[in-house]
């Protein structure tokens, strides 16, 4: 039976019990809730708190990074979006947790908007009232959170006291993500937030069923922001249409992704990227066909796509391979390594015809003789790209 990923359990049951205390006997027992809690955060770099997810396939991550939890939010999710001078905006943020994406947004921006959030815990939603708060518009998510809980008869007391401004307005759903996806509006929103946990661990919701929800629901101007970089998450926006491209860097080496309908609205990968995307089996994306299937399932069902299709319909992963194409290799370990693996799939060599007609469409200027010009995004050079490699392996060329 699915279980999303979600705070641990010893966390949920120490929150269940002092809610629990409130409905039925009507004590206030927050401040005292409060002070337990406090041994289970993790105070980031910013002074903004953040609280560690439960254990899957022996791995453990925090919700928000350590280098700071409400400015990764600022860094990651609002500010890529580019929404400045907009109004009315519709925006949705998955696997909204302790609030803090759509805490920055209203404190980023003064316009009108509505905000659906999909949280798959109420205990992570009860926790949020129970923490310190980064910023002033936080105590908005908390009272929104708050009407929320009591709606649902988890909690008694309306005790938040921030108000609600009217130009905002909000949605809480407490699902499983995949199931609020399909009952939601076509073209309807100018922003998404995507801030599950890693794909590794969490890769029911970065799926190519599940993207291809999201882009069905986004507006065709409309953004999408996640921290992640991987590859397969990459390659299944890719593939339902998407345009990519990388968000800036925040507390780590690699940015994050942005993604939109709309060309002009995101800018390009990095031509090692594009490759290993549209070229090797590290770009199979995860699939979940009925959109039900369990983390496990998802990920075993990844791993045999690739051995399947690794030096069959795709260059192998292994010491990156394709981002050597049109490189010259020595001819040590890792060069010999390189080579065997292009030849498996009918490359000759690194700078041999068919490497260069492969990779044709990442240059200003044609390189192979086909005469293609440099084509505009990331994902027309990966498709491309990906096309060029099949018509190789299957003999179809007369490279």
């Amino acid at each position: 039976m699915y279980k999303p990923l979600t705070i641990p359990d010893n966390i949920k049951k120490m929150i269940k019990e002092y809610l629990h205390m409130e409905v039925t006997k009507g004590l206030n027992l927050r401040d005292a809730a409060s002070k337990k809690l406090k041994r289970y955060l993790e105070k980031t770099a910013d002074g903004s708190y953040t609280l560690p997810s439960d254990e899957r396939m022996g791995n453990r991550e925090t919700m928000h990074t350590l280098h700071g939890a409400i400015t990764e939010s600022y860094e990651k999710f609002v500010k890529p979006s580019k929404l400045e001078g907009k109004d009315n905006l519709k925006v949705l943020d998955i696997c909204s947790g302790l609030g803090y994406n759509t805490t920055a947004l209203i404190g980023h921006l003064e316009c009108a908007m509505s905000v659906d959030m999909i949280e798959a815990s109420p205990e992570t939603i009860a926790a949020t009232l129970l923490i310190p708060s980064p910023i002033k518009e936080h105590e908005i998510v908390k009272r929104v959170y708050e009407e929320w809980l009591i709606k649902e008869g988890l909690v008694r007391f309306q005790l938040i006291k921030a108000e609600i401004p009217d130009s905002l307005s909000f949605r809480v759903f407490c699902e499983d993500a995949r199931k609020v996806l399909p009952s939601l509006t076509p073209k309807y929103y100018d922003a998404i937030f995507l801030d599950a946990f890693s794909p590794s661990i969490a890769p029911e919701l970065y799926t190519l069923e599940f993207m291809k929800e999201l882009y069905r629901i986004i507006k065709d101007d409309g953004v999408l922001t996640t921290y992640t970089s991987a590859a397969p998450v990459r390659a299944a926006m890719i593939k339902v249409g998407f345009h990519v491209g990388e968000s800036p860097p925040f507390g780590r080496k690699r940015g994050g992704t942005i993604v939109s309908p709309s060309k002009g609205k995101v800018g390009s990968l990095s031509m090692e990227d594009e490759r290993m995307i549209a070229l090797s089996d590290a770009g199979i994306p995860y699939r979940d066909h009925g959109l039900d299937d369990s983390p496990e399932k998802i990920i075993e069902r990844r791993k045999n796509e690739r051995m399947v299709l690794r030096n069959v319909k795709k260059i192998s992963s292994t010491v990156r391979t394709p981002i050597y194409l049109g490189r010259r290799v020595e001819m040590d370990r890792m060069g010999r390594r390189i080579l065997k693996n292009l030849e498996r799939v009918g490359i000759p060599d690194t700078l041999s015809n068919k490497a260069l007609y492969i990779i044709c469409p990442q240059f200003e200027e044609c390189i192979c003789g086909c005469g293609l010009s440099r084509l505009s995004s990331s994902r027309d050079r990966i498709l491309e790209m990906e096309k060029r490699l099949n018509t190789i392996i299957k003999g179809d060329s007369n490279v």
